[in-house]
């Protein structure tokens, strides 16, 4: 996260997806250490903070806080680690030091340092994207000041009343790049077995954070390397520009958590997901109906067997490339069964399965009642009047109060335990 701003749905489809993911391997029995990178100096921080007239952490501490505010919002687990930036400026000193004595990279004719990808003979290796195309290709003006297009600034002079930071090369700053992998190195070590984010970062993002990690420390940076699709407005990319841009605080106004995880689950976590209103209210019932099959059981999480016939097939599911949707319909076909017959250790089962994947996060009768316009007493007294008045037969009176609780916005269902109520 890049912390100059409220997370926005794209930044919410990251955290629920790493999430899952996160989830599955701790679920699976593995040991997960699992780092979320945090940039908290940058140009748009910068700018963003002289905007305000403010110190540029003051602005970054505040974007922190809300990016945790939402994380819990969706649920999502904190990672193992969370490293600033900012608290790494030695570790990129020290590599970018490593790779200026080893000839990757060169100090420009502005003082900047550069990594020059031509030295890198992998380069492109990640997005398939060939050096010399990249020149030829190029519209932008050449910058004088480093040897190629392509090259990318690992530590840049400091301007006037800008942040700094003394290096050997003079007070300034690093670059975008080569934060992350200083940040991932220290932490997970030289190599490591997953790196993420969205498609958006595989070029240069990623492409560059290769370049530079290889080239400093002669290994593989990363074994396998996971993106999450893009998110689009009713088809169309979302962008400020076309106004089509939903900060995460606004869709939790009107949807929860839980619903927008269930959303983001519903396609595969490769695939385009479109944001709509639509795909939200589909995502809102399919959750409630979730609760509905649960709620007449006081459901508790119990260890599972994934061996079993019905769970076997969401773990494949998901061992398949964290398969969401597939596990998802699978969970569907067995809350189907539970809605032909009673069945406690079926109940249990999807409860718990729902619950290793971050859903069923809100309290069963909660979910059903929670509300700041409806007064619980009241519906409680209203509902033991209409017992009262079926228990002595005056069915009129019964219905009368019966329709002044749906005219309060609430569903009556009259179940073998009695009656039981939820919010419309």
């Amino acid at each position: 996260m890049t912390v100059y701003d409220d997370c926005h749905v794209g930044h919410a489809r990251v955290l629920i997806v790493f999430d899952l993911i996160y989830r599955w391997f701790l679920n699976s029995g593995y040991d997960v250490q699992y780092v979320r990178n945090i940039t908290d100096i940058d140009d748009k921080i910068i700018n963003k903070s002289n905007d305000k007239g403010c110190k540029f952490n003051e602005l970054t501490d505040k974007y922190i806080d809300s990016m945790h505010e939402d994380s819990k919002a969706l649920n999502v687990i904190p990672p193992t680690f969370e490293p600033k930036a900012t608290e790494a400026i030695p570790s990129m000193i020290k590599m970018i030091s490593i790779l200026v004595d080893k000839g990757f990279a060169y100090v420009g004719k502005n003082g900047d340092v550069f990594f020059e990808i031509a030295k890198f003979k992998d380069y492109g290796k990640l997005s398939k994207k060939n050096v010399d195309d990249l020149d030829a290709g190029s519209r932008v003006k050449i910058d004088d000041n480093k040897k190629s297009f392509g090259d990318f600034v690992l530590w840049k002079l400091s301007k006037e009343n800008e942040p700094s930071w003394e290096s050997p090369w003079g007070k300034g700053r690093p670059g975008w790049h080569i934060e992350c992998s200083a940040m991932s190195s220290d932490i997970l070590g030289e190599s490591f077995d997953i790196h993420g984010g969205g498609q958006d970062l595989i070029f240069p993002h990623h492409e560059n954070e290769i370049a530079q990690s290889e080239s400093c420390h002669d290994y593989k940076m990363a074994n396998y390397w996971i993106h999450n699709g893009f998110v689009n407005v009713d088809d169309e990319k979302m962008s400020k520009s076309l106004g089509n841009f939903f900060t995460l605080k606004n869709v939790l106004k009107k949807y929860s958590g839980e619903v927008i995880r269930f959303f983001v689950y519903k396609s595969h976590y490769r695939s385009p997901l479109n944001y709509s209103d639509q795909n939200l209210n589909d995502a809102k019932a399919a959750v409630e109906k979730i609760y509905i099959a649960l709620r007449p059981y006081n459901c508790i999480q119990v260890d599972l067997d994934w061996s079993k016939a019905s769970l076997s097939k969401i773990k494949d599911a998901l061992d398949d490339d964290f398969n969401s949707p597939q596990a998802i319909s699978i969970i569907f076909e067995l809350i189907n069964q539970l809605n032909k017959v009673t069945n406690n250790d079926l109940a249990n089962e999807i409860y718990s399965v729902l619950k290793a994947l971050g859903l069923m996060a809100i309290p069963q009768d909660e979910y059903f009642t929670k509300s700041s316009k409806i007064d619980h007493d009241h519906i409680e007294k209203l509902i033991q009047q209409r017992a009262q008045a079926k228990f002595q037969k005056d069915y009129q009176k019964a219905d009368e109060l019966r329709n002044e609780i749906d005219s309060l916005g609430v569903i009556l269902e009259d179940t073998v335990n009695g009656t039981v109520w939820r919010i419309k």
